[in-house]
C-alpha cells in the first residue's frame, strides 16, 4: 500500500506543477509589461546584429543558391535579323532577352487580351520564322536559333 500512496503523491505533485506552468504561461502579458525599456532595446539590437551577420556571410559565399551559371553571362552574337532589334554587338543571353522585351513593350507588341501572345512587326517577323504571332514560350526557342 505504501507504494501506491508514494505514486499518487508524485502524480499529485506533477499535476500541481503542470497547473502552475499553465498559470505562468497565462501571465506572460503582465510579465512583458514589467520589462524595462532598456532590456527590450538590447534584445532588439542583438536580433538585428544576428540578421546583419547572416546577410554578410551570405554575400561572401556567393548568395543562397550558389554561383551564377557562366553560360548565362557568356557573350553571344545575334544574327543580322535579331541585331535589328537588340543591337549587333556580342552580349549575354540575359541582356538580349531584356532588350527584346524592352522592344516588345515599347512598340506595344504584346496582345492585350492574351498577354502570352507576342505580335510580330516588320523587324520581328524574320526572327519569329515568318509567323505573325507567337507565344512567349515559343519565342525563346525561336530567338535561340538566332544566337551564335
Amino acid at each position: 500500500m505504501a507504494k501506491k500512496s508514494a505514486k499518487s503523491a508524485r502524480n499529485a505533485k506533477s499535476a500541481k506543477s503542470a497547473k502552475s506552468a499553465r498559470g505562468s504561461a497565462r501571465s506572460t502579458k503582465s510579465a512583458k509589461s514589467t520589462r524595462s525599456a532598456k532590456s527590450t532595446k538590447s534584445a532588439k539590437s542583438t536580433r538585428g546584429a544576428a540578421k546583419k551577420s547572416a546577410k554578410s556571410s551570405k554575400s561572401r559565399s556567393g548568395g543562397g543558391r550558389g554561383r551564377t551559371n557562366a553560360a548565362f553571362m557568356a557573350p553571344v552574337t545575334p544574327s543580322p535579323e535579331l541585331a535589328e532589334v537588340v543591337g549587333d554587338r556580342p552580349m549575354p543571353r540575359t541582356e538580349i532577352t531584356k532588350r527584346l522585351w524592352d522592344y516588345i513593350k515599347k512598340n506595344g507588341l504584346q496582345d492585350q487580351k492574351n498577354r502570352r501572345m507576342i505580335k510580330a512587326d516588320g523587324a520581328l517577323k524574320p526572327v519569329f520564322g515568318g509567323k505573325a504571332q507567337v507565344n512567349m514560350f515559343e519565342m525563346t526557342s525561336l530567338v535561340n536559333k538566332h544566337l551564335g
